[in-house]
């Protein structure tokens, strides 16, 4: 086996497609392994740089293989897709994730460790739980409306849906026992959100970061134990618009010939942080609207020349930048004086 300094590794479920190149870039190895002897494998091979792209269960090789001494390098797998030649095949995409990641400019994500992805998943499974309890208390309304009975949007509404199905004269026995069946199970989600609910806000009351994150107006217990549980640590970023821009919240460019040209909000980043930010961001702004925003604050400049929307998520990246700021130098909130941009 010639000197191999990076490994480009191929996952997959089953069988793991490995291409091994040299110093000078040199194809030194390519090789299928099954499951059960990829470990092996890597516990032979000398210390080397060992790439993968950021995709399923990366992060648990991840942490596997580097117990074996070697350096693990994850790529986004986007920026894996240029270094692909002509036909795709898991020897290609092997090769190019070698090839990624020995670019000095690439950036690399970090990999997680299992008391991470375990707080990562809780909001994953609170998501899964509130889009199913959205979709069966729509698919009850959509029933129901087959019957002339018209129920407003929202899970605030469930009792008037309980109040007609139970009351309706024209509505047969099998679609009331449907209807409950379904009401049922929308009650229960609810209480299943709820419960993971609670163990987020005591969680973020224990946690120090999460504590003194949720001192910034708009940052409730849910968005700052996603902070702490889904951005890497805040060295990663080296001020707080890169921070924002990690999250999907800076502008896309389309700059040419010297001429800065912005455009909408790229949204290319950590999709559930951004949707937190921006629906902390609209309720501060729904607020400042209502009750009025503090006189020469950046807010009240902003709302008295901008749309709302707009304004929630410019407010939704300044949250972020203000988070960043926390992280990296500790502290809590203080609000700017009055006038202050």
């Amino acid at each position: 086996m010639n000197e191999i300094s990076i490994v480009g590794l191929d996952l997959a479920k089953n069988v793991f497609q490995i291409h091994g190149a040299g110093p000078d870039g040199s194809v030194a190895l390519r090789k299928k392994l099954n499951r059960g002897r990829l470990l092996e494998f890597f516990a032979k091979l000398p210390i080397c740089v060992v790439a993968m792209e950021a995709c399923a269960s990366a992060h648990y090789w991840g942490r596997e293989i580097g117990k074996l001494g070697h350096e693990i390098r994850l790529i986004n797998p986007s920026y894996v897709k240029p270094f692909v030649k002509r036909q795709k095949n898991d020897a290609a995409d092997a090769e190019a994730i070698a090839e990624a990641a020995s670019r000095p400019t690439m950036r690399f994500v970090s990999v997680k460790s299992a008391a991470k992805q375990a707080s990562s998943m809780a909001f994953k499974v609170r998501d899964l739980l509130v889009r199913q309890r959205t979709q069966t208390v729509n698919a009850l309304r959509g029933h129901l409306m087959e019957y002339g009975l018209i129920v407003p949007q929202g899970f605030k509404n469930v009792p008037l849906l309980h109040e007609q199905i139970a009351t309706h004269p024209d509505l047969p026995e099998v679609a009331k026992m449907l209807c409950k069946g379904l009401l049922e199970q929308a009650m229960f989600l609810s209480e299943q959100i709820a419960v993971l609910e609670k163990e987020l806000r005591i969680r973020a009351r224990q946690d120090d970061l999460a504590s003194r994150l949720m001192t910034i107006p708009g940052v409730g217990a849910i968005c700052a134990t996603a902070i702490e549980a889904l951005a890497p640590s805040a060295e990663t970023f080296s001020k707080g618009r890169d921070f924002a821009a990690w999250i999907g919240l800076t502008p896309k460019q389309n700059s040419s010939g010297g001429k800065d040209r912005l455009g909408k909000v790229s949204k290319m980043g950590q999709r559930d942080l951004r949707r937190l930010l921006v629906l902390g961001a609209t309720a501060v702004v729904r607020w400042a609207r209502r009750y009025g925003a503090p006189v020469g604050s950046w807010l009240a400049r902003m709302l008295s020349k901008k749309p709302p929307k707009l304004v929630a998520v410019a407010l939704a990246n300044k949250l972020a930048r203000i988070a960043w700021a926390l992280m990296s130098s500790g502290g809590v909130y203080q609000a700017p004086a009055s006038g202050a941009a």
